[in-house]
């Protein structure tokens, strides 16, 4: 063997050791773009899916802000029926009033507002707000005993609070006798 020929053959070697590495590095290269692409897919699924709640709650809620506005014309309605209420001569106005508030909350009803219970139930800050305690002896402390303004949900939010005074129970009045020991027991630990 010629020192030439040795030297081809250390070149052919050499060749096919690095052909022989060529497809190990691109199998690397493929899974690292195969596993880009899974993740990359993966992440426009979640994308595309989280669009989809997005539009379908705005689309849900769209007429939340007309019903808000339309709350304070039943609110009007209902002052209007408590004022005329009072006065024979107004019957037809009554009725005519009455019809008409009648219809508006059938309409909004249809659309999913709905009246908040206030009156008798527990105080929960979550749809009540609480404007003054009342004293009472009959109802249970932190329930509702007044309903200054009614509130409203739309679907499954709260579209206004109901304004309300809750329940406050008295509490009894001390004896006179009872003030007067507690006065004096005091006075007898301070020294006085």
């Amino acid at each position: 063997m010629t020192e030439e020929h040795k030297e081809e053959t250390r070149s052919a070697e050499q060749k096919q050791g690095e052909e022989a590495g060529e497809p190990e590095a691109s199998k690397k290269s493929l899974a690292e773009a195969n596993d880009k692409y899974v993740r990359l897919y993966a992440e426009f699924e979640n994308f595309r899916k989280f669009a989809a709640r997005q539009r379908e709650e705005q689309s849900k809620y769209a007429n939340e802000n007309l019903l808000k506005d339309l709350l304070t014309v039943i609110d009007h309605l209902e002052l209007a029926l408590q004022h005329s209420s009072n006065r024979e001569a107004s019957n037809a106005l009554s009725e005519g009033v009455e019809l008409t508030l009648r219809e508006l909350k059938g309409v909004l009803e249809k659309y999913g507002l709905a009246g908040i219970e206030a009156q008798g139930k527990p105080f929960d800050p979550m749809v009540h707000h609480a404007m003054s305690q009342i004293e009472s002896e009959d109802a249970e402390e932190n329930t509702v005993v007044k309903e200054f303004r009614k509130g409203y949900t739309f679907k499954d939010r709260v579209l206004r609070a109901s304004l309300v005074g809750v329940a406050r129970t008295r509490k009894p009045a001390q004896p006179a006798s009872m003030e007067s020991e507690d006065v004096q027991n005091t006075a007898a630990k301070t020294g006085d």
